[in-house]
């Protein structure tokens, strides 16, 4: 029997209706979430991001403007920057689009963005919080898998959840949230000797490392759920993911897709984390 899917598109669209009224009840307490985004070069996949995150601020009533700079920006230019908008009332949520340039020190960035209005859940305070089992705002793609997991009402408290990458952007806080929900979590990654051994005894298989067919068939245990993070771009264009989906979803029982799937929860949590700024509950 195939897997049943895992749409993170109808997800987020569900999600974001919510959002919209959510928003509508601050704007009437005269409340008005703001995201500001900082880019700076002039990537193309980054300008591609950007967009998709403007594009869903406006589709949920959260107000939203780009600050885009040189590549030749210097770190102290960027932090003069990101700390003006820490002191802009106005402004209850900053991101810096990633990858940066060279000159500049990405920890630096992430540690001078004000912990209150860290969105993009990276900071080292809301870090050691998530560790915690405290209030914080969360990584947005690990915290669009939990939420995935949960739309579906799948078990986790008990389950053998199995990560595959080590990421500090989604490797690393998915396994801590799966560990705050009480499943007993492996992390593997490139030096793992047994990947397929400890794959097999997922209850629940995150894969993010980035590889085309990373997880395969006989990676997978008969109805395990498999969440695919992983976008990689095909010769013709096409996106796919870190799993061989046409053999995967034969046994798995449930399967996320890319795309449709992680993704369009990750700039949905996103915007979850903006709103819960703008109430002041970081």
């Amino acid at each position: 029997m195939a897997a049943e899917i895992i749409s993170g598109k109808d997800l987020a669209h569900e999600l974001r209706l919510e959002m919209k009224q959510k928003v509508s009840e601050l704007n009437d307490r005269g409340i008005y979430p703001k995201l500001s985004v900082i880019l700076v070069g002039d990537n193309p996949a980054s300008k591609s991001y950007v967009n998709g995150k403007k594009k869903a601020c406006k589709e949920t009533g959260i107000l939203s403007d780009v600050i885009e700079m040189d590549s030749d920006t210097t770190e102290a230019q960027l932090l003069q920057q990101i700390e003006l908008l820490n002191e802009d009332p106005s402004v209850h949520g900053i991101l810096v689009q990633l990858p940066l340039p060279k000159q500049i020190r990405e920890q630096k960035v992430i540690d001078t963005i004000s912990f209150e209005k860290d969105v993009d859940g990276f900071h080292p305070i809301n870090i050691g919080r998530m560790m915690t089992g405290e209030d914080a705002f969360l990584p947005c793609t690990p915290f669009g898998i939990i939420t995935m997991l949960k739309s579906k009402n799948i078990p986790i408290a008990g389950k053998h959840a199995v990560v595959v990458g080590r990421s500090n952007i989604v490797g690393k806080p998915v396994g801590q949230l799966l560990l705050n929900e009480h499943a007993t979590v492996t992390y593997c990654h490139s030096r793992t000797s047994n990947l397929q051994q400890l794959t097999q005894q997922a209850d629940i298989l995150i894969a993010a490392v980035g590889k085309i067919n990373a997880i395969r068939a006989e990676h997978i245990k008969e109805g395990a759920v498999v969440i695919d993070v992983g976008i990689n771009r095909l010769e013709d264009g096409s996106l796919t993911g870190d799993v061989d989906f046409e053999a995967a979803k034969e046994k798995a029982s449930y399967i996320t897709p890319v795309p449709r799937g992680v993704g369009p929860m990750t700039i949905t949590m996103l915007l979850e984390n903006t709103i819960k700024a703008a109430k002041g509950l970081a």
